[in-house]
């Protein structure tokens, strides 16, 4: 038995669970998330608690049970808390700019980066620490859009300028010494 997928996901107050065929869908205060699972899985909604099993032993179901598991906790706990990354900017003249759904970003380029948040994804911004907190319900499209944000200037190990997570260690390498 699956140790991830034998847990059954807790269901707080607030959220509704809808379940039709293989269709499950997660409404809260945060927003409304729908998953198609797998017929391999079985869903079943028991008072305030939703049991994931699977019929045999064999390698595909054994794999979807824990995923599937997975996936459900993260939809119920985007809807009710949401999910968020944080990435710091740190450069000379390295600035971000939020407007609406749309984040300019000034990285030592010759132009200006702008890039368009998906659906259901925030950005704000904390001018004093360059901060850029990108927040959502969908743990999928937070994370995905962070990391493209990141990737228009990854950290480099010299100097540390860049775009990193907040929790993220650069390592740092020796420049150039001088001939003697």
């Amino acid at each position: 038995m699956s140790r991830i997928g034998k847990l059954p996901v807790e269901i707080p107050s607030g959220v509704e669970i809808t379940l039709k065929d293989n269709l499950i869908t997660v409404k809260g205060k945060k927003g409304e998330l729908t998953y198609t699972f797998s017929s391999l899985i079985n869903v079943e909604v028991q008072e305030k608690q939703i049991v994931i099993t699977r019929n045999s032993d064999i390698q595909e179901e054994r794999a979807l049970h824990g995923l599937t598991r997975s996936l459900i906790q993260n939809m119920v706990t985007g809807v009710s808390d949401g999910f968020e990354k944080r990435l710091e900017i740190q450069g000379v003249g390295y600035k971000a700019q939020a407007t609406g759904k749309k984040i300019t970003l000034n990285l030592g380029f010759s132009h200006p980066v702008e890039m368009d948040a998906p659906d259901g994804v925030s950005v704000d911004l904390d001018k004093e620490t360059k901060e850029v907190v990108v927040s959502g319900s969908d743990k999928q499209k937070v994370g995905q859009f962070a990391a493209e944000i990141r990737a228009h200037r990854k950290p480099e190990p010299y100097k540390g300028k860049g775009v990193r997570y907040v929790s993220e260690y650069v390592r740092r390498k020796a420049g150039k010494t001088a001939a003697k």
